[in-house]
């Protein structure tokens, strides 16, 4: 069982799984797993703070530069790629140090009045000891949705995906809206068309670098596909039951991302 939790300025137990990075990547040892605690003990004074606990194991995330110098025997992956590696529990934990570690480093002055800020012991938060405003872990929503068309699924590319990759589409919510409000815009503004019976499906924390995913399905209701320029690349309708049997000329999103999982459920 894993009970989130927040705590400064923590000792590292030897038994402890510690969430390591230089920078953005994730240190492992030769095996792709997390190392031991003490592997990273010959390593400089680091950001330390505890971040949950397993099952009465603390986890600890820590932070270096990118361009520390690690032990032999230890190395670094993209979180993305520690999918692959990490059991769920880890890796969900793994994303919640990184989003936590990126907060901490992002927050070290005041936004308002440029003094340094301090770490409160017991909670995430950042207090500027001179006009007391409080820094939380920044978490910004955006939206994603299928659109379905009888047998047939929208799906899209950003120039920035890998070639082949489509995808559903995505967007953040912008301030004063809604989810709603927001999938119907960003479908308009991205593609052209119009979407109606939207349904929920669910959500996931997304740490690149602090995303919170919110992901529906939703009916096709009109209008023409017109790609974004600069935004899509390319995008087009494709069957599901081609997607079944591996006849669509389309490579589907990583299975660590949400949207893997919202177009498998299209298809089962």
């Amino acid at each position: 069982m894993i009970q989130m939790s927040f705590a400064s300025l923590v000792e590292t137990p030897a038994d402890a799984w510690v969430f390591g990075f230089l920078g953005d990547d994730l240190i492992i040892g030769h095996d792709g797993l997390l190392p031991p605690a003490g592997a990273l003990g010959t390593l400089p004074q680091a950001s330390s703070f505890g971040i949950a606990d397993a099952d009465g194991r603390a986890c600890i995330a820590q932070q270096w530069p990118a361009d520390t110098v690690l032990p032999a025997g230890l190395g670094v992956t993209s979180l993305r790629a520690a999918y692959e590696h990490l059991p769920p529990p880890l890796y969900r934990l793994a994303t919640r140090a990184k989003l936590l570690n990126t907060w901490d480093r992002q927050h070290r002055y005041c936004g308002a009045c440029g003094t340094a800020t301090e770490l409160l012991a017991h909670e995430a938060a950042r207090r500027c000891p001179a006009c007391g405003l409080v820094a939380y872990p920044r978490l910004s929503p955006a939206v994603m949705v299928l659109i379905h068309r009888g047998d047939d699924i929208l799906l899209a590319r950003s120039p920035h995906f890998k070639p082949g990759v489509y995808s559903a589409l995505a967007g953040f919510v912008e301030a004063g809206e809604d989810a709603e409000e927001c999938i119907h815009r960003e479908v308009m503004e991205e593609v052209g068309v119009s979407v109606g019976n939207l349904r929920w499906f669910s959500s996931q924390s997304w740490p690149f670098p602090h995303s919170l995913m919110l992901a529906f399905h939703a009916d096709y209701a009109g209008g023409d596909i017109r790609p974004q320029p600069g935004e899509i690349e390319d995008a087009l309708w494709v069957s599901k039951q081609a997607l079944r049997e591996g006849r669509a000329d389309v490579l589907l999103p990583s299975p660590v991302s949400i949207a893997h999982r919202l177009i498998h459920h299209a298809l089962d």
